[in-house]
C-alpha cells in the first residue's frame, strides 16, 4: 500500500487534467500534504512548491506574511488560514493553494487551543475552508488526519470547478 499517492492520486488526476497548479502552506501537517502531493508521478505538471510554516519566523519568511496581512485575524481560525491560503496561491502564481494551521498535540497551542484541532483551507477558483477536531492528542494521528482531510477539500473544490 501506498498511503501517500494514494491519498493524492484523485487531485492530482484532476490537476493534470484540468493543466491547474497547486501551491501549499501547512504547519502541523508538517510537510504531509505536501508529500501526498509529491507522491504521485507526474506531480512536477502541478505542484508549484510548498512550505511548512510552523513559526512565525517561516511565515514570514516563506509567504511573505506581514501584520497587514493577518490584522483582525484570529489565531487557528478559518479566516486566518484562508489567507494563508491567498498568500500562499500568491506566492507560487498558482491556479489553486491550500494551506493548513493545526495543534497536533500532545500538548495545548501557545494560544490555549486544545490537541487535534486544524484548520483548512483552500483557495483558486473555488475557495473553501473547513475547521477539523478529532478530539485526540495523538500527535501522529491528527498530523495523518489532517493530511487526508485537506486532500477531502482539495478534491471537493476541484470537482466543484468543474
Amino acid at each position: 500500500m501506498n498511503e501517500l499517492s494514494d491519498l493524492a492520486r484523485s487531485v492530482a488526476e484532476r490537476l493534470t487534467a484540468s493543466g491547474g497548479t497547486v501551491a501549499v502552506a501547512e504547519s502541523s501537517t508538517g510537510g504531509l500534504i505536501s508529500a501526498a502531493l509529491l507522491a504521485v508521478p507526474g506531480a512536477s505538471a502541478y505542484y508549484r512548491g510548498g512550505s511548512v510554516i510552523y513559526t512565525l519566523e517561516s511565515r514570514r519568511e516563506l509567504l511573505g506574511i506581514t501584520r497587514e496581512d493577518v490584522r483582525g485575524l484570529e489565531p487557528l481560525t478559518e479566516a486566518m488560514v484562508a489567507r494563508f491560503a491567498q498568500l500562499a496561491r500568491r506566492q507560487l502564481d498558482a491556479t489553486w493553494a491550500i494551506a493548513e494551521l493545526g495543534v497536533a498535540g500532545p500538548t495545548r497551542a501557545r494560544y490555549g487551543h486544545p490537541p487535534g484541532i486544524s484548520v483548512l483551507a483552500v483557495d483558486g477558483p473555488r475557495p473553501r475552508t473547513l475547521a477539523v477536531e478529532t478530539g485526540s492528542d495523538d500527535r501522529e494521528e491528527n498530523m495523518w488526519r489532517f493530511t487526508r482531510a485537506a486532500m477531502d477539500l482539495l478534491f471537493q473544490a476541484l470537482i466543484d470547478s468543474g
